[in-house]
C-alpha cells in the first residue's frame, strides 16, 4: 500500500464540510494539500479552523473552464478529490440552473483539464447517494442501479454520473492511461463543524447553543446517516486502491453505514439529546408544505467493502456522541480547542478503523 507522504493533493470545494475534514486528514498523513473553493459557504465553519493544514489556500470558481486548466498545469497534483458542488436540496429549487451549472459544468470542467494534462493522477470524483432515481424501496441501491432525481439537486448529480460516465469511456478508459478516475457516492454526513442552511444536525445545533428549540419537518424520514469521517476514509482507500490497481478506474462506490444504523430524523436527535442535556424539539411536520424530499434512502455497500475493504467504523450511537462533543466543545470551550479535536477525532478514526474493520492503515506505506 501507498501513503499519501509527500504527495501533492488537490482539494476542490475545501472550505465546506467535508472538504475541510478531508483536506485536515490529509494534511495529517503529510500530504501537501492544495484547497481550491469560489468562497467560504458558512460563518463559523469548519474551514476557518483548520486552514492552518493547507499547503495553498486558493479561490476560483469551476464553471471557469480555462481556469481550471491553468490551475492543474501549475499544480500537476498526485491525486485530486473533487468534492465542490451546491450540496443543499432546498437550495437546488431556489436555484436549479445555479445548481446545475456548479455540479455538472463544474466537474466537467475538472475532467476536460485532465483530458489534456500531462501527468499522471488519481482522481476522486464525489457525488452523492441522489443520484440514484430514488423509489423509496427498502432495499440498499447498488452501483449499477438507474440513476435520476426528482428535485434539481438529485437531478443534477445524476447528470454528472453520465458526464463523468462519457469522459472515462471517451478519454481514461485505457489501463495505461495517466489518468485513474473513481466515483464515490456517500450517505448523509454529520459530524462538527458543519453550519450549512436546511441540514439537520446545524439546525439542531444552532438552535440549542442559541437557548432555542429546532423546528423539525421531517422527523420519521429516514437516513444513511455516518460520522463524516467515514466516508472520507472510503474516498481515501479508493484513491489508494487506484493508485495500484488500474482496472479499478471507472467505477463508482457507495459509502454508507450498516443497514441497521439507518435511522429516521427523531430518532438522530433524541440520540444527540443523550449527549446534550436540557434540549428539546418541536415536530413540525403537520404544517410542512414545502418541496418534496425523499421520505427513504438506503445504500448497499458490499462493493466497497469487498474491493476496498473498507466498510462503516462508527455504531449510531457514537457518531451521535462525536458530533455533539465536537459542536459542545466549540461553543463551551473555543475554536482553538475544536481544532484539537478535529485532529484527535481524525487520529482514534484511524485507530478504530484498523481495529474494528481490519482496514488497511492509511498513513503507513
Amino acid at each position: 500500500m501507498m501513503s499519501f507522504k509527500g504527495k501533492k493533493a488537490l482539494v476542490t470545494g475545501h472550505t465546506g464540510f467535508k472538504g475541510s475534514w478531508l483536506s485536515a486528514w490529509l494534511s495529517k498523513l503529510g500530504a501537501r494539500v492544495t484547497g481550491v473553493s469560489d468562497r467560504v459557504p458558512t460563518k463559523p465553519g469548519h474551514y476557518e479552523l483548520v486552514k492552518q493544514c493547507l499547503f495553498k489556500d486558493l479561490r476560483m470558481n469551476l464553471s471557469d473552464g480555462l481556469g481550471v486548466m491553468e490551475l492543474l498545469k501549475a499544480e500537476r497534483p498526485d491525486f485530486i478529490f473533487h468534492l465542490a458542488a451546491q450540496p443543499i436540496v432546498l437550495q437546488s429549487y431556489e436555484d436549479p440552473l445555479g445548481t446545475i451549472q456548479t455540479n455538472c459544468m463544474g466537474t466537467a470542467n475538472v475532467l476536460e483539464g485532465l483530458r489534456k494534462a500531462d501527468f499522471p493522477c488519481v482522481v476522486v470524483l464525489v457525488t452523492s447517494d441522489k443520484s440514484y432515481d430514488n423509489l423509496e424501496r427498502r432495499e440498499g441501491y447498488k452501483e449499477d442501479d438507474r440513476l435520476g432525481g426528482k428535485d434539481p439537486y438529485s437531478g443534477s448529480k445524476g447528470a454528472t454520473e453520465l458526464i463523468i460516465r462519457c469522459y472515462f469511456e471517451s478519454f481514461f478508459n485505457s489501463l495505461d492511461c495517466r489518468i485513474k478516475l473513481g466515483v464515490g457516492r456517500a450517505g448523509n454526513v454529520i459530524g462538527g463543524g458543519d453550519w450549512a442552511p436546511s441540514r439537520i444536525v446545524p439546525d439542531c445545533v444552532r438552535a440549542w447553543a442559541e437557548g432555542s428549540v429546532p423546528q423539525i419537518r421531517s422527523p420519521f424520514s429516514t437516513r444513511p446517516w455516518q460520522h463524516v469521517l467515514e466516508p472520507l476514509g472510503g474516498y481515501l482507500s479508493l484513491a489508494r486502491k487506484l493508485s495500484y490497481s488500474p482496472a479499478t478506474s471507472g467505477e463508482a462506490f457507495n459509502f454508507g453505514p450498516f443497514e441497521k444504523d439507518d435511522r429516521t430524523v427523531s430518532d438522530l436527535i433524541w440520540e444527540m439529546l443523550k449527549h446534550w442535556p436540557g434540549k428539546d424539539w418541536e415536530d413540525v411536520s403537520s404544517q410542512e408544505t414545502g418541496p418534496y424530499e425523499a421520505n427513504l434512502l438506503k445504500l448497499d455497500c458490499e462493493k466497497a467493502q469487498k474491493h476496498l475493504e473498507w466498510r462503516s467504523t462508527l455504531g449510531f450511537d457514537e457518531t451521535a456522541e462525536w458530533t455533539c462533543q465536537w459542536y459542545r466543545t466549540f461553543y463551551e470551550e473555543g475554536s482553538d480547542r475544536a481544532f484539537d479535536l478535529t485532529s484527535e477525532q481524525i487520529e482514534q478514526y484511524m485507530i478504530l478503523s484498523e481495529e474494528r474493520c481490519s482496514m488497511p492503515s492509511f498513513s503507513n506505506g
